[in-house]
């Protein structure tokens, strides 16, 4: 069975968080819990957030035990971008542009 969970308009550039979302691929969801815990990064907090309502969408609406299921994928999507201007001199401005992401999680039985 096939179990998922999405954050979206998370506040971090996809190429962030990329990296780390790689390294729980195939992990066991007990694993996977300690990897993004014991990581100080903000991706991982993230990443936790997501996971932790997706092991509560399998115990609560599916009846299942989390302890059975592993980490499928995670899937790191990008959102819209919120643009602001940034004035420089003799009248000109230069746009700044706040990257958004949304995060995936699917689990899986074993």
């Amino acid at each position: 069975m096939k179990i998922t969970s999405v954050s979206k308009y998370v506040r971090i550039s996809p190429s962030k968080v990329f990296s780390f979302a790689r390294l729980l691929k195939g992990v066991p969801v007990a694993k996977a819990l300690a990897m993004t815990k014991f990581s100080n990064t903000k991706a991982a907090a993230l990443i936790d957030k997501t996971l932790k309502s997706a092991i509560a969408n399998a115990e609560n609406n599916q009846k299942l035990s989390a302890e059975d299921f592993r980490v499928e994928n995670v899937i790191i999507e990008r959102g819209p971008r919120t643009r602001h201007y940034w004035s420089r001199s003799k009248g000109m401005v230069r746009p700044i542009y706040k990257q958004t992401s949304h995060i995936r999680v699917s689990l899986v039985n074993d």
